[in-house]
């Protein structure tokens, strides 16, 4: 990539308007140019116009359907970089152990993208390096033989991953907690599966994700994870 290449692509992301545009979008759902013009607090117009910038240097994709526009990040690649722009954006580096940690809110858990993050986040990943499931390996984690039996109790079967053309894992550094969770395309697909299983709960119009009772014994049960 050439200097003037870069500049451009930053100049998308970090102007303050479309930085609003793209920091809502990051709860993985799409939305049309009105609600991001809500959330985002930007005028029609000025949504449009911004919205037309990143559409035209790949940033968002837009889906149509019937007389509705939806907007959402031309590929995942394009999530991760706005949630690692996060991680320089917090200056909150006080450890926990010198304040109670608040069990709501989206730095206690959320969707970032379409996988799992914040405290919940980061535990679910560690907890499964712990018990053999994964293996850090540089920006990835490597699945072993003993994850693809124990995800298998859940629909989540190794040979559904086989054509995929998104990397099936990938460590996203989360920007609250400081240590990687799980990314990628199993990520996303284990997110899903704790959602129809009713152990997470998403927060209307927020990335904020609530955790079920249900969840919260399921991931003592099989994790180890003890929340409150």
């Amino acid at each position: 990539m050439d200097e003037n290449k870069f500049i451009n692509v930053a100049s998308l992301l970090c102007e303050p308007s479309r930085a609003k545009i793209l920091w809502n979008l990051l709860d993985g759902r799409a939305y049309t140019a009105s609600e991001l013009a809500l959330v985002s607090d930007l005028s029609p117009s000025s949504v449009s116009n911004h919205l037309s910038k990143l559409l035209d240097g790949n940033i968002l994709r837009v889906d149509i359907q019937g007389r509705h526009r939806y907007y959402s990040f031309f590929s995942s690649d394009v999530a991760y970089t706005v949630e690692s722009l996060a991680n320089l954006a917090n200056d909150n580096l006080s450890s926990k152990s010198n304040k109670e940690l608040i069990k709501t809110g989206v730095k206690y858990c959320r969707s970032c993208y379409d996988h799992l993050a914040g405290y919940v986040g980061v535990a679910v990943t560690e907890a499964m390096v712990k018990q053999g499931y994964l293996i850090k390996s540089d920006k990835v984690y490597l699945v072993t033989k003993k994850c693809w039996d124990w995800l298998s109790q859940f629909g989540i079967l190794e040979v559904d991953f086989k054509k995929s053309r998104r990397p099936l894992t990938r460590q996203c550094l989360d920007w609250s907690e400081r240590r990687p969770h799980l990314a990628g395309h199993l990520g996303a697909v284990l997110l899903e599966k704790m959602l129809e299983n009713n152990w997470l709960k998403k927060v209307q119009f927020s990335r904020e994700i609530i955790i079920t009772s249900k969840g919260k014994q399921s991931l003592n049960d099989l994790l180890g994870i003890v929340l409150e």
